[in-house]
């Protein structure tokens, strides 16, 4: 189990239908990310960054083709299937942070456990260990509209953590930040991933993010048309 890369893909198509026109997104991707490594998707607008981490991570369907991911394929899940897995194995941060504005920040980083039936008083001691491994401890009982964007962010990369996912998946996660908190969240990424040995797959336009990574992966009209080692 533990030779296998984390996810690989086969001949990875996704087509989406505009009435006549059909706008081919991935055009045959094959890949491999390995386990613990740290990859960075890059390319201009509309080249298929957001489609790969969304039909990779099973938010969307493959159009023909196969990913799999700890080796269990998510084409042959039914999307019930994809739901639970995804809620147990990944992990997820956008751009918009996707926080509850009612919930405070513990209650937001708890909520993966509370959906995944963990006790509430273990559910909130492991919030509250995620918030202290992302420097917020003392901003645990602070609403959203009380944070700053910075903050907010890693109230997000730790909701996403607090499941001890296998991998997860950023889109943007610096999109909506000023560069030297984009820097901050960067940095705490890194550190996650070198400590926790987190495998962390994240969309960027900005270079400054993508050198950061292990590995970065430019497209292009929906094909990976270069891989660049960056240590």
């Amino acid at each position: 189990m533990t030779d296998l890369p984390m996810v690989r893909a086969v001949k990875a198509h996704k087509v989406y239908h505009s009435g006549p026109v059909q706008v081919h997104a991935l055009r045959g991707v094959d890949l491999e990310i390995a386990r613990g490594e740290m990859v960075a998707i890059m390319g201009p607008s509309g080249c298929g960054k957001t489609t790969l981490l969304n039909c990779f991570s099973g938010l969307d369907d493959l159009t023909s083709g196969d990913v799999l991911v700890e080796g269990d394929s998510l084409a042959s899940m039914d999307d019930d299937a994809k739901s639970r897995y995804r809620s147990r194995r990944m992990g997820f941060v956008f751009q918009s942070y996707n926080l509850l504005p009612v919930f405070t920040a513990a209650e937001n980083v708890e909520l993966p456990l509370l959906v995944s039936r963990v006790p509430s008083r273990e559910a909130r001691r492991r919030a509250l260990d995620m918030l202290e491994a992302v420097d917020l401890r003392d901003w645990a009982r602070h609403k959203p509209a009380q944070l700053s964007a910075g903050q907010q962010q890693r109230v997000a990369i730790a909701r996403a953590l607090v499941n001890d996912p296998a991998i997860v998946w950023a889109d943007e996660p610096t999109g909506n930040l000023d560069s030297d908190t984009s820097a901050q969240i960067v940095d705490l990424l890194v550190r996650l991933n070198r400590e926790e040995g987190e495998t962390l797959v994240l969309v960027t336009h900005d270079e400054s993010v993508g050198s950061r990574a292990h590995r970065i992966l430019r497209m292009r009209n929906g094909q990976v048309v270069e891989q660049i080692r960056t240590g």
